[in-house]
């Protein structure tokens, strides 16, 4: 947010805006001037309220004897010096004192996730983004898959909910008409490999549950390394980093064009530091995770596939040896049948 709308600084001072509802009170020195009327010794102060009024289509108020007063974008104390300005000829000495009875354009809106959807005026004392959420009722869920989206004068920005709690500078003061829409979007990673939760080369779509996990929650999550399967040394994490983390890296980036480059991280879970790297290495949302298997896993692919192959070739080959067997076995037992038949015939 603050990268977006670098202004920190409260909103000004709320103006008028069209429609909304301004009361007008005058006060003149003495009685018997231009709205107070000679007996006003017995009125409780020398005084006069007119009916509240809507600020017109064109930006004005209407005050009796005086002609249209601007009020459209002008601050309390500003009309108020207009209506002076305007009567000070006509009135005693008037003062007058100008007030925001109803406010219909200085509003912010929150809707989406929240509790409470609403659309409420804008507080004349300055509130934070966190303050806006509230009055609306706060997220629904626990916020960890929240987002916040700010919408100002044509400009947006997007950040976690998260990023609003724990980061102070992304709780920046809400202006009137802003637009806060929160969503939810659960974080999640890829999980791909000789893992826990399913079979060999078996996949999944994880999700954060939580604010923020390491590397090693997120394999854990997954099922860890599975035992008969896993190579402890070739764990991957791909990720795209910024250009600038990833000449800090030391990568080649001349190959890439855009602003983000693709970097694959290797763990070694049998090195012990490995385990130290994975506890402190934050997941984002989309990484991919890649465990890869065993040389005895794959060593063991391959020789099944080289008998599927060999059992592939000499299938043929055998059918037809078996087929040569039977065939003169056949033979072999018919020409015995026969010898068998005519040593009979031959019997006297």
């Amino acid at each position: 947010m603050s990268a977006t709308f670098g202004d920190e600084r409260p909103p000004k001072e709320i103006r008028f805006g069209i429609g909304d509802v301004v009361g007008v009170t005058l006060f003149e020195a003495g009685s018997g001037g231009l709205f107070i009327p000679s007996e006003a010794g017995v009125r409780p102060g020398n005084f006069v309220t007119f009916p509240n009024q809507s600020v017109d289509a064109n930006g004005y108020i209407t005050i009796p004897y005086a002609p249209p007063i601007q009020t459209k974008g002008r601050t309390p104390p500003e009309v108020q010096r207009s209506i002076v300005e305007a009567l000070k000829n006509r009135a005693i000495e008037p003062q007058v004192i100008v007030t925001l009875v109803e406010q219909r354009t200085s509003m912010i809106s929150v809707l989406g996730d929240v509790n409470s959807p609403a659309r409420f005026p804008a507080n004349a004392a300055g509130e934070h983004l966190l303050d806006a959420i509230t009055r609306a009722g706060g997220p629904k869920s626990q916020g960890f898959d929240e987002w916040v989206t700010l919408e100002r004068a044509g400009r947006r920005a997007t950040v976690p909910f998260g990023a609003v709690v724990y980061e102070p500078a992304n709780n920046i003061y809400v202006h009137p008409n802003d637009t806060i829409y929160i969503y939810r979007e659960p974080q999640t990673f890829l999980a791909f490999g000789a893992l826990g939760f399913g079979g060999q080369d078996s996949g999944a779509q994880k999700p954060f549950d939580a604010w923020h996990i390491t590397l090693a929650e997120a394999v854990a999550k997954s099922g860890g390394l599975k035992n008969d399967l896993a190579d402890p040394g070739a764990v991957f994490l791909y990720r795209g980093e910024t250009r600038r983390v990833a000449e800090m890296l030391g990568v080649d980036c001349a190959a890439f064009d855009g602003p983000i480059i693709p970097v694959v991280y290797l763990v070694n879970f049998r090195d012990p530091a490995g385990f130290f790297f994975a506890k402190e290495f934050a997941m984002r949302n989309k990484d991919v995770i890649y465990v890869s298997n065993s040389l005895s896993v794959e060593t063991a692919k391959a020789m099944t596939y080289f008998r599927l192959v060999v059992g592939t070739v000499n299938d043929p080959i055998v059918a037809a040896q078996n087929a040569l067997i039977i065939k003169n076995l056949l033979n072999t037992t018919t020409s015995t049948v026969a010898a068998v038949a005519g040593g009979a015939s031959a019997s006297p």
